[in-house]
């Protein structure tokens, strides 16, 4: 927000021409700061409760801790994604970020996190190669307020694994499942519970696989009523669509 816009704002406040209410409303539309590569998304946290997500990828270790820096200057939870392990240890050099390999990604101020009161989050992996989308999941689910639970290696090829588990993924309120190959786990799940189910395909297969298309395309297509699917390999879009779920109810 310019500086103008603000002092403009805040003497009609003072001389009564806009009431606290209307004052707020406009400050949740009007957000910036500026750096020379990146204009961030100050007042995301008015808007939606939680403030901008950083996407490592394609970014130097330079703008990721510039962009890190100016988000954390009110002492609220920051989450970068998406970051290779080279540019983190270099990221991690200029500020004290904490590092998570296996989900890939970067977290600084995690003890400010404002838990949410119930929401529990089952993440329910088809294999151990699904174990970094996974990750991003559960760490988004973190920085966000959730409580993530992780179920690993309960896939399809052997059924039992799951029914194991079952009734203990059936005590959360929202269940992501994360699965390759031909993505058939989140139709099973999402035949047995009442609970909103998040699937994941992701890029693990061989060749007819085609990336993760084929998972994708079978979990778009699922016998399951009301499946939600997000992106190939997009933990962090799972976790955020359970936030979604979650913050509100």
């Amino acid at each position: 927000m310019e500086r103008s816009a603000l002092q403009e704002l805040l003497e009609e406040v003072a001389s009564g021409r806009t009431d606290v209410t209307s004052a707020v409303e406009r400050l949740r539309l009007l957000p910036e700061a500026c750096l020379d590569y990146a204009t961030l998304d100050r007042h995301r946290v008015l808007r939606q409760g939680h403030v901008e997500v950083v996407l490592g990828e394609r970014k130097t270790a330079a703008q990721i801790a510039g962009i890190v820096e100016e988000l954390a200057r009110h002492d609220r939870p920051v989450l970068v994604t998406r970051v290779d392990a080279e540019k983190a240890a270099a990221v991690a050099g200029e500020i004290p970020v904490s590092l998570h390999p296996e989900a890939r990604a970067l977290t600084l101020h995690l003890d400010k996190v404002r838990p949410i009161d119930g929401a529990s989050v089952a993440i329910v992996t088809a294999g151990t190669s699904d174990f970094s989308v996974a990750a991003e999941a559960e760490i988004t689910a973190r920085v966000l307020g959730l409580e993530p639970v992780r179920y690993n290696d309960v896939g399809v090829a052997g059924l039992h694994r799951m029914l194991s588990r079952i009734e203990a993924i059936a005590q959360a309120r929202v269940v992501i499942v994360v699965a390759g190959m031909e993505g058939a786990l989140p139709s099973v799940i999402g035949g047995m519970l009442d609970r909103p189910i998040i699937a994941v395909p992701t890029s693990v297969g061989y060749g007819a696989g085609a990336g993760g298309q084929a998972a994708l395309l079978g979990m778009l297509n699922s016998c399951a009523s009301g499946l939600t699917v997000v992106n190939i390999d997009n933990g962090f879009g799972a976790a955020y669509a359970a936030y979604r779920i979650l913050h509100r109810s």
